[in-house]
């Protein structure tokens, strides 16, 4: 009971102590000049978030950095891991994974997306049609892992499949596969997991933005003479570039980091690693933590120009506005 007492009275000390202080600046910058009072001011309210973000980010990414260089020990080794991340060849196919899926997944959910939103706003049932293209995008990835592995799922040929495109296989006469296993296509049928996702985001923020063209446009173009192929690419693309650009960079983004998938579905073996998840397995499985450093700080430089071009890209539409 005694050092329940004590620690409590020491509660109650530091907590006097804190509101005094605070009394205390409040009262000097009550009494200071108008223009002290307004910076300090915008300083009491910048400074939490501020902190906040210095020990969130700011440090935890020097530390990281600083992390990079050195090897299971602690110990520096200049740049020894990322001479093993272009050099091990199982690092290598991590790499060019990442590459696949970054070049696959934004070029393919755009252009499936586009599709979408040019045909399902002429056609009856538009708002249920746009649901269940959206659908996927409420599910987690590694719901969306879940799911696909049950259909990509695998019985001998002397088994009934529970998989349902190995069934459709079989009801066309060809033999299951194992689709999660057969590098490198297997990366290919993990990339389309992110494809079925995305393309619901593509589908809404394009088919808003074809909605926004002025009719005006639309109709001079028709007056003009020109045929709807000839709309699309003059007047339909050109209007919705803007768009355009802040889709293909999120899902950029996101697939650079994509991790869920890959790991829900094969745990990054059979040559279906990518830089997050291996990120992962060198720091946590292979302690490895100057690896999974190297790869953390690799990821960022991939990420970082993409996140800037975006920036810069919203930033000069705000000005034309």
């Amino acid at each position: 009971m005694e050092d329940v007492g004590e620690k409590f009275l020491q509660v109650v000390i530091a907590l006097a102590i804190f509101a005094a202080i605070i009394g205390l600046i409040m009262l000097l910058v009550d009494r200071a000049p108008k223009s002290f009072r307004d910076k300090a001011t915008i300083i009491g309210f910048l400074a939490p978030a501020g902190i906040l973000l210095t020990v969130g980010m700011v440090w935890p990414a020097v530390q990281t950095t600083f992390l990079a260089f050195t090897d299971r020990d602690g110990n520096v080794n200049g740049l020894d891991n990322f001479i093993w991340m272009f050099t091990e060849p199982t690092a290598l196919v991590t790499l060019r994974n990442t590459v696949l899926w970054v070049i696959l997944v934004p070029t393919i959910s755009t252009i499936v997306g586009l599709v979408y939103a040019v045909f399902i706003d002429k056609a009856h049932g538009e708002r249920v049609l746009k649901a269940l293209v959206f659908m996927p995008m409420a599910i987690s990835m590694v719901g969306a892992g879940i799911i696909w592995n049950f259909m990509y799922a695998y019985r001998g040929t002397e088994q009934d499949q529970i998989g349902l495109v190995n069934q459709i296989l079989v009801w066309f006469g060809g033999e299951p596969r194992q689709f999660l296993l057969d590098a490198p296509w297997n990366t290919f049928f993990l990339i389309v997991v992110m494809v079925w996702i995305q393309v619901g985001f593509a589908m809404v923020v394009l088919s808003a933005a074809i909605k926004g063209i002025p009719a005006d446009i639309v109709e001079a173009s028709r007056l003009d003479g020109a045929t709807a192929w000839q709309q699309f690419w003059s007047v339909t693309i050109p209007s919705i570039r803007g768009a355009l650009i802040v889709v293909v960079t999120t899902i950029t983004i996101i697939t650079l980091k994509v991790f869920d998938i890959v790991r829900t579905m094969t745990a990054g073996n059979y040559d279906t690693s990518v830089v997050a998840n291996e990120m992962y397995t060198q720091a946590f499985r292979a302690n490895e933590p100057g690896r999974g450093a190297a790869l953390a700080l690799v990821l960022f430089l991939m990420v970082l120009p993409v996140v800037l071009y975006n920036a810069r890209q919203l930033k000069k539409q705000k000005e034309i506005r």
